[in-house]
């Protein structure tokens, strides 16, 4: 008897918003199997191999299985492309050919590194020491893929792993809003969102964006925590969350830090007058914020990790092809204001990115004010900053090759987060119910029907 009482409930929560966010994510994850293979980048080497590596792989047997992956990636996409090749399309497919070349030429690397003695560290030596030091000090996506290529193997491995990180991303996502209140349709408009906005695609991604973003979001989550008075959960989620960034993207951390601090200071000033638990948590979250900052630096430091130096000249070299630039500060703020020059004109040609940027920050931080208890435009404040952090990582990186993708990928949380909260605001002079979310009435002993706000209705 308790069996078929636990599943039918099991299957009633199922039938409820729980069931529609696992169907978005099962469809989102049927729907990536159209792309198994083609979507690594040069940098997946570097991550794979680290994780092999974590896994127990010597040198020899890391390389046989990162250069195979990369190398049927590359066969992939001359496969694809070659199939809709209007002058070539008839001929036979490159992709023999094209994986040869790719093992070969890479082979060719690896050994005269290893050979010369470049055999430190868990990456392979597919560049030089001073960049491969770049993914040395990023050991957080590796831990977390080697359970899927341990288990799955490289191709399917990095696919599982992906999807994993873009679903929690969606579901995050919904979780944020329905934390501030937002209706289940909308919520669920959120989630998907994510998933078919850059975000997602480069979620997806075997890189660092995807976990990136998931922890962003979890940040984001105690920040919402602490609004809602949530005084000790709330600072230690984002706590856990800035520690977890550092071991993915320490520079990233250090980004998300910097906006959260500037967001709760604000955030605390407007709540001076208002003392109580949300004031006091909001007040914590920016003090954890502030020693992530502090700590970030300080342990970067002790670490010897990639200074903010390095990172340079590792742009303005072409990851160190060329000698280091005599006067790399000078040559960055020429080339930043070329950058966003260019970026303003693609902007101004194709404002999509611009308009969800606009409207997002408009129902982040405007469109809801006056809605009643736990909508207050703080949470719109939190959600600005981790979108600035997109900016501010595009800005280290003004690559005009990668302008729209994945630099600046999280800026698209302020449109996948912020758009919801737009089409919840109330039209204009509509009124909102003074306690925030419609439920179901419940009748009185006098036949009375109340809402949950307590107002009689017959």
């Amino acid at each position: 008897m308790r069996t078929r009482t636990r599943a039918r409930e099991a299957a009633a929560r199922l039938r409820g918003p729980r069931g529609w966010v696992l169907l978005f994510a099962v469809v989102f994850a049927l729907l990536q199997l159209g792309t198994v293979t083609g979507r690594d980048t040069p940098d997946t080497k570097n991550y794979l191999s680290y994780a092999l590596s974590l896994g127990g792989a010597d040198k020899r047997e890391t390389a046989a299985v990162t250069i195979d992956y990369a190398c049927a990636g590359r066969a992939a996409r001359a496969r694809r492309e070659h199939a809709v090749d209007v002058l070539r399309f008839r001929a036979p497919s490159p992709d023999a050919r094209v994986a040869k070349e790719c093992r070969d030429g890479l082979w060719r690397t690896v050994d005269a590194r290893l050979r010369a003695g470049q055999r430190g560290g868990h990456t392979l030596p597919f560049m030089p020491v001073r960049f491969m030091r770049i993914f040395e000090v990023r050991p957080g996506y590796p831990v977390f893929l080697v359970p899927f290529v341990t288990v799955l193997g490289a191709t399917w491995g990095l696919w599982a792993a992906g999807v994993t990180v873009t679903v929690a991303g969606g579901v995050l996502v919904y979780l944020l809003l329905r934390r501030r209140r937002v209706p289940v349709p909308l919520a669920l408009t959120g989630q998907a969102l994510y998933y078919v906005l850059p975000c997602g695609t480069t979620a997806m991604r075997p890189m660092t964006e995807g976990l990136m973003t998931a922890l962003t979001l979890a940040a984001l989550w105690g920040c919402a925590l602490a609004l809602d008075g949530r005084a000790r959960l709330g600072p230690a989620v984002v706590a856990g969350a800035l520690l977890a960034l550092f071991t993915v993207k320490h520079s990233q951390a250090l980004f998300l830090a910097l906006c959260l601090a500037a967001a709760g200071a604000l955030t605390a000033l407007r709540r001076r007058a208002r003392p109580g638990p949300a004031r006091r948590a909001v007040t914590a979250v920016t003090a954890v914020a502030c020693c992530a900052v502090a700590g970030t630096l300080l342990v970067a430091r002790a670490l010897h990790y990639p200074s903010e130096y390095d990172s340079l000249q590792d742009l303005l070299t072409g990851h160190y092809a060329r000698p280091d630039r005599a006067r790399p500060w000078s040559e960055l703020l020429h080339l930043e204001l070329s950058f966003w020059r260019e970026w303003l004109r693609r902007q101004l040609w194709q404002p999509l990115f611009a308009a969800l940027l606009a409207a997002g920050a408009w129902g982040a931080l405007g469109a809801r004010r006056g809605a009643g208890p736990g909508r207050e435009r703080a949470f719109g404040a939190f959600v600005v900053a981790a979108a600035c952090t997109g900016f501010l990582n595009q800005a280290a990186h003004p690559d005009i090759t990668v302008w729209g993708e994945r630099l600046i990928v999280l800026a698209w949380l302020l449109p996948v987060l912020g758009l919801p909260l737009l089409l919840d605001a109330p039209l204009p002079g509509a009124r909102r119910p003074a306690a925030g979310i419609p439920g179901p009435r419940t009748r009185s002993a006098a036949g009375e029907e109340r809402s949950p706000e307590g107002t009689v209705t017959r």
